[in-house]
């Protein structure tokens, strides 16, 4: 193992907390600070159709986004997915994983090894790869991200520093809404420091990173692509259903903004409608071409539209699962990660608390 490195660790209490978009910020800036930074991921968990492409990909993405070179980054040394489990229960798989954790970041060349946990901390626990078994093998400090959901938060924290000890240096609060703020200040960043553990960053709720791209969309659904196939990367923050009468809908849309409006494919006054006011793209169902005329709105428009072999109430869960829990892939939602980490994270702190000040 590289000795000279600092090995910090990101975790989570629950998967998709903003760990990735966490690593991003704090790599950002220990390189504005001069020192060089490797990343790794030691446990995949990325379960659907195509994971272990997707996860590579995920890898890819944050090694091209802070331009690592190849010793500068480490895959998963195994992605948990059933197969992989199920051998290991059954004793077909007998390595020794605490091993070849060692041994992948031998030769790591780097001042900071950030490294980016499971989905919770127990993942990975019969492979001797949860979040505290990392943190033994490598001698890591753990910043602890955790999603704000209600004050109970605290208890989730509280627990989690008894269990990882004094390799917990700090936790992050994200995803708080703005009427929240203050109370997260006032009330639980003072008890929390009370119990021993520092608050690094509270970071209020953005709808920008709570939105999800019409490239996702598509993807999740399976979706054909009607038109403006170029506008994809327009970014999606609400979901509107379109199935009252045209007056109506008409007031309806204009509430939401920067949305994707799911419609039967037949009804044409509802499409015109959703398209003279702020839609990101159409999501027609029951796989039926629309007219003429609203392709050739949605093409002046710049407003992709998505056709789905599928029913109103299966497209609204498919997407509706889909917001705050996509993976980081966009370049606007990393600007956006940064600005809010220079105002709403101590970096000071943390490069204290690490021993890099």
């Amino acid at each position: 193992m590289a000795l000279s490195a600092k090995y910090l660790l990101v975790g989570s209490i629950e998967a998709c907390s903003g760990k990735s978009g966490t690593i991003i910020g704090l790599a950002h800036r220990l390189r504005q600070k001069g020192f060089s930074v490797a990343y790794g991921k030691p446990i995949g968990t990325y379960l659907e159709d195509g994971s272990f492409l997707k996860e590579e990909a995920d890898v890819q993405f944050i090694a091209d986004i802070l331009d690592l070179k190849s010793t500068q980054v480490r895959s998963p040394l195994l992605f948990l997915e059933t197969k992989t489990i199920e051998k290991r229960l059954e004793g077909k798989d007998t390595k020794n994983y605490t091993q070849l954790l060692r041994q992948s970041y031998d030769d790591v060349e780097a001042d900071v090894v950030i490294l980016e946990g499971a989905g919770t901390l127990w993942k990975g626990s019969s492979f001797n790869l949860s979040v505290i078994d990392v943190a033994h093998t490598l001698s890591a400090s753990i910043i602890l991200v955790a999603r704000y959901h209600s004050s109970l938060v605290v208890d989730s924290l509280v627990k989690a520093k008894q269990q990882l000890g004094g390799h917990l240096i700090g936790v992050i609060i994200n995803h708080i809404p703005i009427d929240k703020l203050e109370s997260t200040q006032t009330l639980i960043k003072p008890y929390l420091e009370g119990e021993g553990i520092k608050v690094l960053g509270m970071l209020p709720s953005s709808s920008l990173l709570n939105s999800v791209s019409v490239r996702e969309i598509a993807y999740q659904l399976g979706a054909d692509v009607l038109c403006r196939g170029d506008r994809l990367d327009l970014m999606v923050e609400s979901l509107t259903i379109g199935a009252m009468n045209v007056n109506s809908a008409l007031e309806y849309f204009r509430q939401g903004q920067h949305k994707a409006v799911v419609t039967g494919g037949d009804r044409t006054d509802l499409q015109l409608a959703a398209l003279e006011t702020s839609t990101s793209c159409l999501i027609l169902t029951g796989h039926i071409t629309p007219q003429p005329l609203i392709i050739n709105r949605a093409e002046d428009l710049e407003v992709p539209i998505l056709s789905v072999d599928l029913d109103t109430l299966q497209t609204v869960e498919i997407v509706d699962s889909a917001f705050g829990n996509v993976r980081l892939q966009e370049q606007i939602k990393i600007d956006c990660i940064e600005q809010l980490m220079s105002e709403y994270f101590d970096f000071d702190r943390s490069l204290q608390t690490l021993g890099l000040s």
